[in-house]
């Protein structure tokens, strides 16, 4: 979630000025820092959820398609003001939103450079779910408490798999994805769900 009332503005359009402006090194450096903590967030292990309130534009809204879920209030804004500013998007980063929009979406998104309502992010599948403003953090605080009553292996296999999905075909690790699958199937948390169904009681689940 954002600090404030906001999810995240973007870049600071005045630093990026000034980064224009720094040696090569520094503008790495910078690059770098970013990078990773992209990476961080998109490889955390973890289920991981996007609580979207206000605009949650640019780089704001790169960092919530990291995320595995996006649940945003409808006083919501989304755009990617590229086109504005001549920025250019790398690869990765288009792909990523081209994955869960669509292409013709994604054109729609660069090439009008405008703001997209929290309805509108909603019908391209941009999040999962609009929530009033008053009910939105209710909402999340119960959906996290569902999602970590689940079998901790199944969600890390999923997780897994989809990552891997993401991925170009030729670095895709299907072996990674058949040892997660069959960990789930020589859990203990395995037998405890088909207990607890027969026994028609919540399971326990202790992620072994």
């Amino acid at each position: 979630r954002g600090a404030g009332k906001h999810f995240q503005a973007g870049a600071d359009i005045r630093w990026l000025n000034e980064v224009a402006h720094y040696p090569p090194a520094e503008n790495f450096a910078a690059s770098l820092a970013t990078t990773r903590a992209m990476t961080l967030l998109n490889e955390f292990p973890k289920p991981t959820i996007a609580m979207i309130r206000g605009y949650c534009m640019g780089g704001g809204l790169g960092t919530a398609l990291l995320c595995d879920l996006r649940i945003c209030a409808d006083d919501s804004r989304f755009g990617i003001p590229a086109g504005k500013l001549g920025v250019g998007y790398k690869y990765t980063a288009l792909k990523r939103l081209s994955d869960l929009v669509g292409p013709a979406n994604v054109a729609e998104i660069f090439y009008t450079a405008r703001q997209f309502d929290a309805q509108e992010a909603k019908d391209m599948g941009l999040v999962n779910r609009v929530l009033p403003v008053d009910k939105l953090e209710a909402f999340v605080a119960d959906y996290v408490k569902t999602i970590g009553g689940n079998a901790p292996l199944t969600l890390k296999a999923v997780k897994v798999c989809l990552g891997e999905i993401a991925k170009d075909d030729h670095k895709r690790d299907i072996a990674l994805c058949d040892r997660v699958v069959d960990d789930c199937f020589a859990s203990e948390d395995y037998t405890e769900g088909r207990t607890a169904f027969m026994e028609k009681r919540k399971a326990v689940f202790r992620g072994r």
